[in-house]
């Protein structure tokens, strides 16, 4: 195991000094500082965050992205509060995704009737790609 630096002066030389809560505790041999060294957590690839964050934008819902991309929807929240994001409030969309390979997309793109009277955006989502439409709320 790797010694840290203390925290305090930034000191190399550590020495090991017991263990609290199943962590080593170290005591720096400049400051006599005691400290515990952080527990890593889970690190999320940045691609899925700028993928959460982007799908948040288009409108579309905690729980179906967490869906889509595997990614805790509290997670999704988390990020959403910590980049201060802000999801348009339009109300008379509603937006619907498909997720299609790269031969579907084409077969999808070549029907007229999928590119008429909705706005659309294509985005990359790993080897695939997520086709996100808007329709118009229509009134019965």
């Amino acid at each position: 195991m790797e010694r840290p630096n203390c925290p305090k002066c930034s000191h190399q030389k550590v020495i090991k000094s017991g263990v609290i809560d199943g962590r080593q505790r170290f005591c720096c041999k400049k400051c006599g500082y005691h400290f515990s060294v952080k527990k890593l957590g889970k690190a999320i690839d940045k691609y899925y965050v700028v993928k959460a964050l982007q799908l948040y934008i288009e409108g579309i819902s905690y729980r179906e992205i967490e869906r889509i991309l595997g990614v805790s929807h509290v997670s999704v929240m988390n990020w959403v509060k910590q980049y201060k994001v802000k999801a348009p409030e339009n109300y008379d969309y509603r937006p619907t995704y498909k997720v299609l390979n790269h031969t579907e997309l084409v077969k999808f793109m070549a029907v007229k009737e999928n590119l008429m009277d909705t706005g659309m955006v294509i985005t990359e989502l790993g080897d695939k790609f997520m086709v996100i439409k808007w329709e118009r709320f229509r009134n019965r």
